[in-house]
């Protein structure tokens, strides 16, 4: 008998899993043939399906046997990652029968689930074979989950979903059943790994990698049967504060030995460990530069020591200096990573992947695609989104972000290469998801982490059919027209009544929550917009600002230059401006900016009430959940409304060309 599915306890939203979602499967007679744990978790779906909806399933049945609708057939073994067609599937339809077949038992669950996605249309008509391979080998989410409840940031770092699904009372959670739900709901839209605590690691999470691996390996062992690779973030200094080593310098035998003892110990526990993240040098955090060490150094220790496992380090670049004097406008965080990392190229490890944001400053509502991204052929790197609202609501407010996302993965750095196709070291997401009820907070913000894995898979798909593919297994057809209506452009609404034309931040320092216009403006973070009484925006020009537009390959450098060729939605964060510059669309930026938060506003008024007119349409819970955070959402906005056109007003002394009320 195949083991149970995996179900949240009582009350969770099933999110894009409802068993309504396997109806199609569940009515059909399916032979699946092949053997292992991640076709075990395949008949066991098909198995619930059909007790539930009157189909038959039948294991490795011998020649001879009846027709079937559905067949899922393993044809070969796994190999030893994505690459190597392991995760590929193929799929035809046929003489009235549909078929998966696949080479690894990855690639026969993906091959289940796209079944699923498809409905009954994987069952009528013909098809000629198709083959489905994901574009990049892993596609991970990072949480950024505390073991212990940290004083300031709670037990998930910017987490807005409730607490961690992985820890509580500060050990691994005793009851899995909710980690291996969450495991199959990542497989199910192609996500393949997990890297289950804070990238800042502190006193207590920095055991998880001695003497408290045993609580990793069994969360390890719930994601397991849907084929999600665990990965531990660990801290540089590790050595130092677990070992009892004088110093954690990368070049030092000593560390390197103590390193490769750590990492042969957890192997020893999770024989499929995927690998470290680090966050090093970085806001705080213990790292080579003080052994006068690079990065390079500092990554390839790691990766020698998981390179006999088969495992990978993924060193993040997100390394600045946060003491920055903000009277110095020579200084530049948006340069840092550039800066730091482009002359490394070509000297980490294979198994070591840089981690880069794909903005230069810190998961924007809009900012510019990072330069770094292009700038290192000679280097793995992994492009890091976030699907935890930090900066763009807190999944209080709806913001659906696969747009955004879009827009990177398709960006040609050089003008032809898309990045995409330069993440060969995978796509990475902060993870929202929490222990809430709706997993993410707000019930509309799971369309974030549906939409990330399924842009992992394939960077260039349509994220307006990602979107809706999410709707029809969550909601079903009948609401369909009103969520895509206020999801669709969720996510310029919530820039048009934020921080204008690409100058960012504007935030509540510390929780980052709420307008504050001047929150950091004076603050050693680098986060500034230099708004005075003639204008605004930050001069990032190679002829009289910080050079920073000079990182950027033709013709981006070029464009990005000069006001006249900068895209508007990007104007403050390139140049500073007079208020009465006037943009492309025609307007100038004073009347942009008072024009564009009044329309924010009425947008979400506008969302709110179609969401209240689907009550009845949407389940009970779903629905009150959601009307809460949007009257939470459309306060805000009014809010962030009234604040930034009260104080460009204040500054520029300019009224408002339509005679609207501004304070």
């Amino acid at each position: 008998m195949p083991l149970p599915v995996p179900v949240p306890p009582e009350g969770v939203d099933p999110a894009w899993l409802p068993p309504d979602a396997f109806r199609a499967v569940g009515t059909r007679r399916t032979l699946i043939r092949g053997s292992g744990l991640l076709v075990d978790s395949a008949h066991a779906e098909v198995a619930e399906a059909c007790a539930r909806f009157g189909g038959r399933v039948v294991r490795d049945a011998g020649p001879g046997t009846p027709s079937y609708d559905l067949v899922l057939e393993l044809t070969g073994t796994d190999g030893t990652d994505g690459t190597d067609g392991t995760e590929a599937f193929t799929y035809v339809r046929e003489g009235g029968r549909t078929t998966v077949t696949a080479s690894g038992q990855a690639g026969l669950l993906y091959g289940l689930f796209h079944v699923v996605r498809l409905g009954e249309d994987a069952f009528t008509g013909e098809r000629p074979q198709e083959e489905h391979r994901p574009a990049l080998a892993l596609r991970m989410l990072d949480h950024w989950d505390n073991v212990a409840v940290h004083p300031v940031m709670g037990q998930v770092e910017r987490g807005y979903a409730g607490g961690s699904l992985f820890w509580q009372d500060g050990r691994a959670r005793g009851d899995l059943e909710r980690v291996r739900a969450y495991g199959r709901l990542l497989a199910a839209c192609g996500i393949n790994a997990v890297a289950v605590n804070n990238v800042n690691v502190h006193d207590t999470e920095a055991h998880l990698l001695t003497d408290r691996i045993g609580e990793v390996a069994q969360i390890a062992g719930a994601l397991r049967p849907y084929g999600i690779r665990t990965h531990l973030s660990v801290s540089f200094a590790a050595p130092m504060v677990l070992g009892g080593l004088p110093t954690a310098d990368p070049l030092d035998a000593s560390v390197r030995a103590w390193w490769a003892g750590a990492t042969a110990r957890v192997y020893e526990d999770i024989e499929d460990f995927g690998g470290y993240v680090v966050k090093a040098d970085s806001e705080g955090q213990p790292g080579p530069f003080a052994y006068g060490r690079s990065h390079a150094d500092g990554a390839n220790l790691l990766a020698a020591a998981l390179e006999p496992y088969g495992g990978t380090v993924h060193w993040r670049a997100f390394v600045y200096d946060h003491r920055q004097d903000w009277r110095d406008r020579t200084t530049d965080r948006a340069r840092a990573a550039y800066d730091h990392f482009v002359p490394l190229d070509g000297e980490f490890a294979s198994n070591a992947v840089l981690q880069v944001k794909h903005g230069p400053m810190d998961f924007q509502v809009r900012e510019p695609v990072s330069p770094l991204i292009g700038a290192m052929p000679r280097t793995r790197l992994a492009v890091e989104v976030q699907a935890s609202q930090e900066y763009t609501g807190q999944q209080r407010h709806v913001c659906w972000l696969g747009p955004m996302w879009s827009e990177v993965l398709r960006f040609r750095v050089d003008g032809e290469t898309e990045v995409g196709s330069l993440a060969r070291g995978g796509l990475v997401a902060v993870s929202n998801a929490g222990d809430d009820p709706f997993w993410t907070g707000h019930p509309l913000a799971q369309a974030n982490l549906y939409t990330f894995g399924r842009l992992a898979w394939r960077p260039d798909a349509d994220p307006d059919g990602v979107l809706d593919e999410w709707i029809r297994l969550t909601f079903g057809t009948g609401p369909a027209t009103g969520l895509r209506a206020v999801l669709d452009g969720s996510w310029r609404t919530y820039e048009k009544y934020t921080a204008p034309l690409g100058v960012g931040f504007m935030v509540q320092p510390g929780h980052h929550y709420g307008p504050s216009v001047d929150g950091y403006e004076y603050s050693p973070w680098g986060t500034y917009h230099f708004a005075d009484r003639d204008g605004v925006g930050v001069d990032r020009s190679a002829a009289t600002g910080t050079g920073f537009a000079a990182q950027y390959a033709k013709p981006w450098c070029e464009v990005y230059e000069a006001p006249d060729t900068c895209p508007d939605e990007l104007l403050l964060f390139f140049h500073h401006v007079s208020y009465d510059h006037v943009l492309h669309s025609g307007k100038t930026v004073i009347q942009h900016i008072y024009d564009t938060h009044f329309e924010g506003v009425e947008e979400v008024e506008e969302a709110r009430e179609v969401w209240v007119s689907l009550a009845g349409v949407i389940d009970p819970a779903r629905h009150a959940r959601g009307v809460e955070r949007y009257e939470e959402q459309l306060l805000s906005a009014r809010e962030w409304r009234d604040q930034i056109n009260s104080y460009f007003f204040r500054k520029s002394g300019v009224p408002d060309a339509q005679g609207r009320r501004i304070y």
